[in-house]
This record gives structure tokens, sequence and C-alpha cells, in this order.
């Protein structure tokens, strides 16, 4: 770092931030509404993009910028702007990959990159998708660019532009064609440096933050170290032993239970638990996990260990706070600091 309903609450911490399942028995590599979670309630609507189409909005006319929807009809697209929550759709008959972009003002690339989808054509009725709210910025390879200089000179991740443009990591880049640096910056700046610390975070802030609420939060991980501020999607890594047991840090509903090992848009193993204040929290790179999706879990409930899954350089937590502040925001790297 290292960019669910279909209404909204939500790859990757770019460096430190998603495999999909049609499996309804795999509890944890599968989404599966529940009745009294409206917010797992597909669309209803057997045409939601009647209308005008929605583009993807860009800034600069280079940098892609994503937005969340939406709760079943066009007007709920329109209307929405939470941009930074994490959605899911369950696939209905007749629905294409393209339709169901459009629908969430994303790209086809974005959903499968999200998903681990190989194709367009691989999603079939009762399938469950990941929206994520990516953002990227376009760029049309010249002669001399490789998935790492780019990547540097956006403050991305090579893998992730592999992974997002169905790139061979090791085949050199077609000077001429476009691809799309997921969590790239337009204008990158230079790295920061942690107020509370002299430590570089080189990911990028792509936002996810909201207002503070003190108290509501409790540690995901009691006597973890902070490892790295915010970055990303209004994450901060904790770090301890692997197979710390990590818990739900505000009471709430698990929306996503995404195990199997798979990369996950970096995520890895990951969580993704919606609270009543409307906030999102995300627990990434899990060793493994022990809840399911439309599961009710109180603060302090274990949903889950420690460990070291996708675009991880060790074993740690990677916590992200989604319409909030993040209670670790003001906490110094290489600390054991309470949520504020």
């Amino acid at each position: 770092m290292a960019a669910l309903t279909a209404t909204v609450f939500l790859p990757h911490q770019v460096k430190a931030f998603w495999p999909f399942s049609t499996n309804a028995d795999a509890a944890t590599n599968s989404l599966i509404p529940s009745a009294s979670t409206p917010v797992l309630t597909a669309s209803v609507n057997r045409n939601p993009n009647v209308g005008a189409p929605i583009a993807l909005a860009t800034s600069g006319n280079s940098a892609l910028i994503a937005h969340s929807g939406p709760a079943g009809t066009t007007a709920d697209v329109v209307g929405s702007t939470q941009s930074d929550r994490i959605s899911v759709y369950v696939v209905r008959k007749g629905d294409t990959l393209s339709e169901i972009a459009d629908m969430f003002g994303v790209s086809v690339n974005t959903i499968k990159w999200a998903n681990n989808l190989s194709s367009a054509a691989d999603v079939h009725p009762g399938d469950t998708l990941i929206i994520l709210p990516v953002s990227g910025v376009e760029r049309t390879v010249v002669k001399g660019d490789t998935l790492k200089s780019i990547a540097k000179k956006y403050g991305a991740d090579a893998n992730e532009i592999a992974n997002f443009n169905g790139l061979d990591p090791g085949a050199p880049l077609e000077v001429g064609s476009v691809i799309i640096i997921p969590g790239g910056e337009v204008a990158p700046t230079a790295p920061k440096t942690s107020k509370s610390s002299s430590r570089i975070v080189s990911e990028p802030y792509l936002g996810g933050g909201g207002s503070v609420q003190v108290g509501y939060y409790s540690n995901p991980m009691p006597g973890a170290l902070v490892t790295q501020g915010t970055h990303g999607w209004n994450g901060v890594d904790l770090g301890a032993a692997r197979g710390t047991p990590i818990h739900a840090a505000a009471d709430g509903i698990v929306i996503v239970a995404r195990g199997g090992g798979g990369w996950n848009g970096g995520y890895g193993n990951y969580v993704v638990i919606t609270h009543g204040n409307g906030s999102q929290t995300l627990y990434g790179h899990m060793r493994s996990i022990v809840v399911s999706p439309g599961q009710s879990v109180s603060s302090g409930q274990v949903i889950g260990y420690e460990g070291s899954t996708g675009e991880s350089t060790g074993p740690h937590l990677h916590f992200e706070v989604r319409g909030a502040a993040n209670p670790f925001r003001n906490c110094a790297v290489g600390s054991v600091c309470s949520p504020q």
C-alpha cells in the first residue's frame, strides 16, 4: 500500500491489502445472503440499467474513480456516493459481467480482479460477487515501461497491476497497450513519513475514513505492535506472532468471509464486518477464518487468526475502517497502542 446487497455499506491495501466460490458448503469461501440482513439482498429490478448508461468517472481524464451502489434501481445507483464501501451482489439469470459493472459504476476488470474470475463469462446465477471500490490510473505503455517501473511511478504494486490487467508478470509490456494501475495516483507524491515515527510509509492513502467514534472500536489484536501507520483504505498494520487470535472490533454482521488462501485482491484470507454506526471494518492477511457471511458477531469475539496470506511481507493484521476514523490513526509505529 500494496485498491458489499446490492445496497452499499464495504483490491487492497496496495501492498499489504479477493477467491471466488460457488460451493455453498464452503462457509469461509462463499457469501451466503441472510434473510435477516437487508444489505445482502440481491437486486430485485430485472433491468437496473434502464436509462442513460453510467460511465466510469475520471479525474483529469486519466484517473478512474469507482462509485458504489446500488440498492436495486438506477436511481439508487445515481444517488449513492459511499465509494469507500464494499458491496456484494448475487448474480441473477440473464446477468452479464458488463451489466453488473455498469450497475456499480466500476470496470469489468475490477470485478474480475476482486473475485479471481478467469473470464467475463465465468459468472453463473446464484454466484456472489464482491464489488470493491477500486480506483486507479489509466496508462498507455511506452518504450522502456515495465511493471516494476510503472508501479514505482504511480505508488502501486507490480503484482496487482499484472493481476488486474490479466498480464504475465514475466512477459514484457506491449508498447501502445493501455493498462490500469489499481490504486495508482495520477500525480504521485513523495513517500510520507509518519508524524510519530521516522518510518517511511510507501503506500498511498486512498480514503475510507470518516468521523471519530470515540470508544466505539475495541482492539482487534490486543498486545500487537503498530507496524505501519494509516495507508490504503484507511488501514493500519498490526504485528504479532503468527496464529494470534483476531477479534471483531465492534458488534456487527459479517458480510464477507473469504478464505482459501487466494489472492483476494491482495488481502488474502479476509473478513469484512458491517456495524451499527454505518461503518465497516476489514481484517486482512488472516491465516484462517472462523466466522461466515451473515453471522452476527460481538465486540471481542474471535473471528480468525493472524497470518500472512495475500500480498503480505510477513505475519500481521491489516485492519481497515471504512466510514469512520481508524482508532489507531494517532498511534506511534512500533508501539503497543489502545484504540482511541
